[in-house]
């Protein structure tokens, strides 16, 4: 790949001014974006384990501030750059930008801004929420789904500005991005998994709803972030990342104490309880790789279709037998994590933790609905390669 323009570098420089300009470090507001999601990422984590082990005590718990650092150091991020190309006075950064509302930045800084304010203003919601209708226990609530649009959006607004560095800077520093990216990308697909935390528990996992749920909310996240890359093998290791994650999670957070400060208390809590061993969405990520490598250049709805139809089925495929292991005594450890449960939760009690439950009443309604999350998949799968094609061509 020859000299193409890192960010900050006006286009159409002589060679001897981009030869100067030519960066190979990655820029701060790039760590600062990062450093943010990965806060928000541990927060998230850390917070969903705070009401599994602890319950909702105060908001200003460390998971909650970990969580609204991400709107900070983002906000710090892109508020620098769009200031200093609206104000600055080096032509460069104004001839990377856009301008929005008489304001010029990169587009991604405008849509993380986005986002930090969403997140921000997600805070006193919340707060306000538990004071009005009182404690829960859910990942989807009106004040959560304000929080997680606006860390979304700064994930699409990172994304969107890494992709636009990536297609202007030399190989060395694009080499070097991508790690970056990927991260960025496998935390997308970490937030979307937990919010289809209770639709694809171990109980559900032999219930056609399961993988309609999964077809819904994860081929567009992995899929447009792996085909943003643009890279050999970028869905394998957005999946790795994304895997890392959780399992860090599952295995770090039992280590520290907890015990519960609201009732009723069904479980003996002594530590933080994770959340569970991670979906396996490594498998169909290295077929999609193999299945890119040969059929790249097909039309794109033609590639979605097959995408969304191979990543189904090989995910069905593994995660279908992987939860006969994990309803089996065999998977009651702290590997993988099926011994843990709320202290809410009357698990044992009330109901056997450990057999499956049928969503679908007939085999009819089973394969129906199964049709549909095949369809589900190409669909989505098309969405995110509109999202990837669209970080391929980013520039500013």
């Amino acid at each position: 790949m020859g000299h193409s323009i890192p960010m900050g570098t006006q286009l159409g420089v002589g060679t001897a001014e981009r030869a100067k300009t030519d960066a190979t470090s990655i820029p701060w507001t790039i760590w600062c974006m990062v450093a943010g999601i990965a806060s928000g990422m541990v927060g998230g984590i850390w917070d969903i384990s705070w009401h599994m082990s602890i319950g909702r005590d105060t908001f200003w718990t460390p998971a909650h501030i970990a969580i609204q650092m991400t709107g900070v150091l983002v906000g710090i991020a892109c508020g620098y750059l769009i200031l200093s190309a609206t104000f600055g006075g080096e032509s460069a950064a104004r001839e990377t930008s856009v301008k929005i509302w008489g304001f010029r930045g990169p587009l991604g800084a405008f849509i993380a801004v986005w986002g930090c304010v969403a997140m921000l203003t997600s805070a006193p919601f919340d707060n306000w929420w538990h004071n009005a209708y009182g404690l829960d226990v859910k990942i989807v609530s009106p004040p959560h789904t304000l929080l997680s649009l606006g860390s979304f959006a700064i994930k699409v607004g990172a994304l969107a500005l890494m992709a636009g560095l990536m297609n202007r800077a030399s190989e060395a520093l694009r080499q070097r991005l991508m790690w970056l990216f990927a991260y960025v990308g496998a935390t997308a697909v970490a937030q979307a998994g937990l919010i289809l935390t209770q639709p694809t528990w171990p109980v559900y996992m032999h219930g056609a709803s399961c993988y309609l749920a999964v077809a819904i909310g994860i081929p567009a996240v992995l899929v447009g972030t792996a085909w943003g890359a643009d890279n050999k093998w970028a869905c394998t290791r957005v999946a790795a990342i994304y895997t890392a994650i959780l399992l860090a999670a599952e295995w770090i957070l039992p280590l520290f104490p907890a015990e519960p400060k609201l009732g009723p208390v069904y479980q003996h809590v002594t530590h933080f309880i994770p959340l569970r061993f991670p979906l396996l969405f490594i498998v169909p990520a290295v077929v999609l790789d193999l299945l890119w490598n040969k059929v790249g250049e097909w039309k794109r709805w033609r590639l979605a279709a097959v995408t969304g139809a191979a990543f189904l089925m090989s995910f069905v495929a593994v995660q279908w037998p992987f939860a006969n292991f994990l309803m089996s005594p065999a998977a009651r450890n702290r590997i993988f994590g099926m011994a843990y449960f709320g202290y809410f939760d009357p698990a044992g009690f009330l109901y056997n933790p450990y057999a499956f439950v049928a969503a679908e009443k007939t085999r009819g309604q089973f394969w129906i609905t199964m049709a549909v999350a095949v369809v589900a998949a190409m669909i989505t799968s098309r969405l995110g390669l509109a999202w990837g094609d669209w970080m391929r061509r980013m520039r500013r």
